[in-house]
């Protein structure tokens, strides 16, 4: 159960107006409360405490757009000037809204050059079980794969393309690191986050629950192309997507129902990650949308 946030003592901003003239009270890099978010930017501190931080303006909108998440929001006075409508958000939920100094935010952010909003959040992510029972038509299952831009960028085309769900599975990066959820660009805060520690078991939940499961391989057997033309990808579909290194676990690759390629019609010897998941994501959305307005029973 996600807490209600508690106004904390200290410095802040009950109303846009007030943001103005606040830098005399603006949080340093040593407040304590600063110091303690910093910390989240660990993986550690964030599995301790269940929270994470967003950063910049487009995060914090979606991240306020899902109640209950956002825990406190840190901004120079400026940026919760530019950001009013934010600023009134914020406070409007009853989240504390604290002024930072340029250095104070610096802190908070990983970015050469941040855009004066951090948002401290509660993880969300749902056990696989619950996401499954909401009977996604498209999921995508990132097996391994370490890499945080990459899994935020593979996050943000899997909710483009309309995924209901994105597993991070096996010894995998964490979806609330930085650099995976600046990756996302907010998409973070749309779809089912799911973390498994068991890949297998992830597979035989996916099958179960009556979706097909496809290996995104350079050397699989099957060419995306065919499978599309053939229909094979008008049904719930899951994607096994592994690491742009070593690609998918071979077990993992076995278990599934195919290893399917994306056809290279030019002489690039391969696509990265990235790119190969969003080629697969779109071929089955696109396959989805058209089986479902021409049959009403789909």
């Amino acid at each position: 159960m996600i807490e209600a946030p508690r106004m904390p003592s200290g410095p802040q901003v009950g109303r846009l107006d007030h943001v103005r003239g606040a830098d005399q009270q603006a949080f340093t890099p040593r407040t304590p409360r600063v110091v303690a978010a910093r910390r989240l930017q660990r993986r550690r501190d964030r599995d301790n405490t269940g929270r994470f931080l967003a950063e910049g303006p487009q995060a914090v909108r979606e991240a306020l757009d899902r109640p209950g998440v956002v825990v406190e929001l840190f901004g120079t006075p400026a940026a919760l000037d530019r950001y009013a409508e934010l600023t009134d958000a914020a406070y409007g939920s009853g989240i504390p809204v604290s002024p930072v100094t340029d250095e104070g935010l610096a802190a908070l952010t990983e970015t050469v050059a941040p855009q004066g909003l951090v948002a401290v959040c509660h993880q969300f992510d749902r056990p696989l079980a619950q996401a499954l029972a909401r009977a996604p038509r498209l999921v995508a299952v990132l097996a391994e794969i370490r890499d945080p831009g990459n899994a935020g960028t593979v996050l943000r085309t899997a909710d483009a393309a309309g995924a209901g769900a994105v597993i991070f599975a096996g010894d995998a990066v964490d979806p609330y690191n930085g650099k995976c959820v600046r990756a996302s660009a907010g998409s973070l805060f749309h779809v089912d986050v799911v973390r498994a520690t068991a890949p297998a078991a992830v597979v035989a939940a996916l099958r179960e629950a009556g979706l097909t499961v496809l290996a995104a391989s350079g050397y699989g057997e099957t060419d995306l192309d065919d499978l599309a033309d053939s229909d094979g990808l008008a049904r719930p579909t899951a994607w096994l997507f592994g690491s742009e290194a070593h690609g998918l676990p071979a077990e993992l690759a076995d278990a599934a129902d195919a290893r399917v390629r994306v056809p290279l019609h030019g002489r690039a010897e391969s696509l990265n990650l990235a790119a190969a998941a969003a080629v697969c994501l779109y071929a089955s959305a696109r396959a989805l949308r058209t089986k479902k307005s021409g049959d009403p029973a789909a």
